[in-house]
């Protein structure tokens, strides 16, 4: 079990947005039973409902973040069903939410990791909403975490819950294959195409053909934004450590017309 001394950091991701109350509810929550501790909001824009785009977010932020941060993450479609409540202890960091299989690709950048079911009903909200476990479950759950609360006291250890596989991209014949996890605020594409699979077939100033909604593109592979002309479309690796598809000054969302979980390929 890892150190929990003076003021823990816990991290908030969601796909709640910030035009509602949820998020300050949560965080209302939190600071009502735990008030040493420091919220950093990862982001609360995942598209709603998308479990694998939220699980990408987190798992390209856990990095970042010291040891011993608790990552609160809501992204729950089947909230209100039976699905479980989980927290996970990764040794340098807990994660803390549904069992959907949104914590799990983090929880395994650690080669072991414990996860216990929520049991302890006694450190709950008072009444427990069928539609808000982000407030009432998971939110005073990690809030006794940062207090100090043994991972033993919160619940059981399980050995069954939901996987999820974020399928990385990968190399085929003279292909590389992927698809688009996240869309920034910028219009970039963020894949799941990992630098070191780039770095093995191409070096800056590359081109390569791009497919895409079934449409091919002539690109060139560049090391940032400010090497491509005005408007021009290619392919960086961002700041995530994942291949990005990008316009300098413009979208690549709209040049192109995909959306999250479209297939993208480079013919090499």
């Amino acid at each position: 079990m890892i150190e929990r001394p003076g003021m823990r950091t816990i991290t908030l991701l969601t796909d709640f947005g910030l035009r509602d109350s949820y998020v300050a509810q949560m965080k209302g929550v939190i600071y009502s039973i735990a008030e040493s501790v420091r919220i950093v909001d990862i982001t609360h824009d995942v598209s709603p409902q998308n479990i694998e785009e939220g699980a990408f977010l987190l798992y390209t932020s856990i990095p970042y973040f010291p040891k011993g941060t608790i990552h609160l993450a809501v992204v729950d479609p089947g909230v209100g069903t039976s699905r479980k409540g989980i927290v996970i202890d990764c040794g340098d960091y807990i994660l803390v939410g549904p069992d959907n299989g949104l914590l799990i690709p983090s929880a395994k950048r650690r080669k072991d990791f414990t996860v216990y079911e929520i049991k302890n009903r006694n450190i709950l909200l008072d009444k427990i909403t069928h539609t808000f476990h982000g407030r009432d479950v998971f939110a005073p759950v990690t809030a006794h975490i940062a207090k100090g609360m043994a991972l033993e006291e919160v619940g059981e250890v399980v050995e069954d819950y939901v996987d999820l596989d974020l399928d990385l991209g990968k190399v085929l014949d003279n292909k590389i294959i992927g698809k688009i996890m996240h869309v920034d605020r910028f219009g970039n594409l963020v894949t799941n195409i990992e630098e070191r699979i780039i770095e093995k077939f191409m070096r800056y100033g590359d081109e390569v053909d791009l497919v895409a909604r079934n449409r091919r593109y002539r690109i060139r592979f560049l090391k940032s934004y400010g090497f491509a002309e005005r408007g021009e479309l290619f392919a960086t690796i961002g700041g995530m450590g994942f291949l990005e598809i990008s316009v300098n000054m413009g979208s690549a969302k709209e040049r192109i017309g995909v959306n999250i979980g479209d297939g993208i390929t480079l013919i090499l």
